[in-house]
């Protein structure tokens, strides 16, 4: 039998493996725990993809020492560039996953979702690759997509102020970058497409205690589904009360 020990100095060697960059002390628990819960049978994880893609190792992590420094966020930046430049390498499975860690006291929702757009815009501001031909950029348009290093991506934010929405709840401030060539193939007309987002949708239901799924989540194009109000979540389905000026996505792409 192998011992709790021995357990855990395998986990933190295998977290060392699959992580973009250093893990610090303190990125060992939240992302060993998230890990455990996607691959576990027993907590119904609704996301199948990460599921498939913790079980054949194509997760990969990174890890911020301060959300509110943002010379903290030029890291995130480069550890972002670096996973961009392989991730076509790992598998259609794979997603970057980004925990922050921070001594400042935790934030309500409102402040989260504030920070999460600054940091996306922040990441977009430095960018020194153009912004996609093919990607809009305006986001209120349903074919925009959260682009960087000229790669669309599929961005979720996850915070411990989310009680209620289990299934973005973290610990700590977590953000996961998913580029959008992992579901070609797999669209809403396709076979296989149209499966996975009944099985995802009734998962994700279970998950979050029977709440109602957002009204807002949606497919792709779709003009009723707008991906920016995918990213970041309310806790509840009452978006208004929770925070305030969503009427239009907080997002800037600058001039071609």
């Amino acid at each position: 039998m192998v011992s709790d020990y021995a357990r855990d100095v395998e986990q933190r060697e295998y977290l060392r493996t699959v992580s973009m960059g250093q893990v610090p002390e303190w990125g060992y628990a939240p992302a060993l725990e998230l890990i455990d819960l996607i691959k576990s049978p027993d907590s119904g994880f609704p996301c199948t993809f990460a599921v498939r893609g913790a079980k054949t190792d194509s997760l990969r992590f990174g890890f911020i020492d301060e959300l509110y420094d943002e010379g903290n966020w030029d890291t995130l930046r480069d550890l972002l560039s670096d996973y961009l430049s392989v991730y076509r390498s790992i598998s259609r499975e794979t997603s970057f996953l980004v925990f922050f860690n921070t001594d400042s006291e935790p934030d309500d929702l409102e402040g989260y979702f504030r920070t999460f757009w600054r940091m996306l815009q922040y990441l977009h501001d430095g960018d020194e690759v153009e912004w996609p031909g093919d990607v809009p950029r305006d986001g209120d348009d349903p074919l925009w997509e959260f682009s960087f290093g000229g790669t669309p991506i599929f961005v979720v934010c996850a915070t411990p102020a989310h009680v209620k929405r289990r299934s973005r709840n973290s610990p700590v401030f977590l953000v996961t970058f998913q580029p959008r060539w992992v579901f070609e193939n797999i669209g809403p007309e396709t076979s296989v497409g149209r499966a996975s987002r009944v099985m995802i949708r009734k998962r994700l239901q279970e998950f979050d205690g029977g709440m109602e799924m957002y009204g807002e989540m949606g497919d792709y194009g779709d003009p009723d589904s707008l991906e920016w109000k995918q990213y970041f979540l309310p806790d509840t389905n009452d978006p208004g009360a929770e925070i305030s000026d969503v009427a239009r996505c907080p997002f800037r792409a600058g001039p071609p």
